[in-house]
């Protein structure tokens, strides 16, 4: 019986330790009542409260498929309709990236990671100081994530704040992304209007129309809802719009409980998911069937000032209980966690970063966003801040992928051979397996003894991170757009990166 289980542990092949997609879903902050219960109020919301302010084109279809507008101007679903829609709506999609290496398989439970905010600010490394961010920030911010394994896909962090024409700041928003990154890149647009010029532009990149549909790399999407439960306008429109791209409509709302969302956490959850299924039937309506990833992401108060506070404990666990609602339908989701309001990446950053990433993660959310790089209650991005939280969503992903049971993970035959043997497991083959497929580790976390961090010169995990954003970024200039290429985009639109500081050599780090 030995010597067969060690034959099955020898003949199993390495694997990776973590990657993007490995099943979540161990945490449940829910039971099944409460899962119920939630679902009941929030299609009663839809039903009889309704959503305010409707674009033309919502109403219409949707009163065709049989909603109403009451006597207050609200659009009214009946249960039947969300029902059928949730029924309906796909539940497996992709996000492609340049290259298939950084394909994402949404739907289940499967987890990935990656950033967001759309920040106005910059912390630089090693700065105490905010200053308004930049188009540059955005390509800068976009190698960087280009580089760190654990963060699976790129969205806009920053915003450029120097462009002050819209359309100029959506495309060249577009290009600095693409320019900095082969991950599949999320894409937000101030005016639906701005989607077909950027997209144009992305297919050129891609090298043409088919080759872009064969792999489009990045999708749009938006907010469509101002809580509480009234649609937005624009924003309504880019979503709308944002099937064009061929990719999965990403769609967000955050309402903010004791503000714009019921101080009471379960209140708080109904509203936020009956206006995430009023943003998934807005979709739907005009384009029935589309793939929607439905973001849900609850908001907390800190009660005391009405501020929002996005590294509470009340935030880590209503938003892993959103993220658990959407996968209740079955439904591809996404949940924002990572925030802090830690204004450095220091002690209290980390520790509110880690708790709502590792709820998020364990509960199954399909994408958690907001998970690196943000600080200042999503005021700023620091670049120190997503090589430490890189290394933060590796532990993490670890604890997703948990601890696996089986005859060879038992370990008898090992503990027998050591037992009779040397006495320790240092030398043993299973130890030198899986030091390489089973064991995660860290890229800038410190693991010396005290001695040897002294003799290093006794730096800090921020100093350690800033030294490495400055190793990366100093010579990580990808080549993603084509000389011939390039001329052609900067010929018909208003680039305004300047090609000498997208290579290497320009003294910037």
């Amino acid at each position: 019986m030995r010597r067969s289980r060690k034959r099955s542990q020898e003949k199993k092949p390495p694997k990776a330790v973590i990657a993007a997609g490995m099943p979540g879903g161990g945490y449940r902050p829910l039971g099944e009542s409460d899962l119920e219960r939630i679902h009941q109020a929030v299609l009663e919301v839809l039903e009889v409260i309704g959503v305010g302010d409707p674009i033309p084109i919502l109403q219409e279809k949707a009163v065709s498929r049989g909603a109403r507008m009451n006597e207050r101007g609200r659009l009214c679903f009946p249960r039947a309709l969300v029902e059928d829609v949730l029924a309906s709506t796909p539940k497996e999609m992709e996000f492609l990236g340049r290259s298939p290496q950084h394909d994402l398989e949404l739907g289940g439970q499967r987890v990935h990671t990656y950033g967001g905010g759309e920040a106005v600010n910059m912390l630089d490394v090693g700065s105490l100081t905010y200053r308004p961010s930049t188009l540059l920030d955005i390509y800068d911010a976009a190698r960087l994530v280009d580089r760190l394994e654990n963060i699976h896909a790129f969205s806009r962090l920053i915003v450029a704040t120097e462009i002050q024409d819209q359309l100029t700041c959506d495309i060249n928003t577009a290009y600095a992304s693409v320019a900095g990154t082969t991950k599949h890149t999320a894409l937000t647009f101030n005016s639906a209007s701005h989607i077909e010029p950027t997209l144009e532009m992305l297919k050129t990149i891609a090298g043409g129309e088919k080759r872009w549909f064969d792999r489009p790399f990045c999708h749009g999407g938006g907010c469509p809802i101002v809580s509480p439960l009234r649609y937005a306008r624009d924003n309504s429109e880019v979503c709308v719009e944002s099937v064009k791209f061929g990719s999965p409509v990403w769609i967000v709302v955050a309402p903010q409980a004791g503000a714009t969302a019921p101080a009471a956490l379960a209140g708080a959850l109904v509203q936020c998911v009956a206006e995430a299924l009023a943003s998934l039937l807005l979709v739907d309506m005009v384009s029935p069937g589309y793939p929607v990833i439905v973001g849900a992401w609850p908001f907390v108060s800190d009660l005391r000032t009405g501020a929002f506070t996005g590294g509470s404990g009340e935030e880590a666990v209503v938003s892993a209980a959103a993220a658990q609602m959407i996968n209740y339908y079955g439904l591809a989701s996404s949940i924002g966690a990572g925030m802090t309001d830690a204004k450095t990446p220091d002690n209290q950053a980390g520790f509110e970063k880690g708790i709502s990433v590792a709820l998020a993660s364990q509960v199954g959310a399909n994408n958690v966003s907001e998970s690196a790089g943000m600080v200042g209650g999503l005021m700023a991005l620091s670049f120190e801040a997503l090589v430490i939280d890189n290394d933060m969503l590796g532990s993490i992903l670890r604890t997703v992928r948990g601890i696996e049971v089986d005859d060879a993970t038992l370990s008898l035959d090992v503990i027998a051979d050591v037992v009779h043997g040397d006495g320790h497991y240092l030398r043993h083959p299973q130890t030198l397996e899986l030091m390489r497929s089973a064991f995660e580790y860290p890229s800038i976390s410190d693991r010396r003894p005290p001695e040897g961090w002294e003799a290093a010169g006794s730096l800090d995990i921020r100093q350690q991170s800033g030294e490495r954003v400055r190793s990366l970024l100093s010579d990580h200039y990808p080549d993603l757009i084509d000389a011939d290429t390039d001329r052609k985009i900067r010929n018909v639109y208003p680039i305004m990166l300047e090609p000498g500081v997208m290579r290497p050599g320009n003294g910037r780090w």
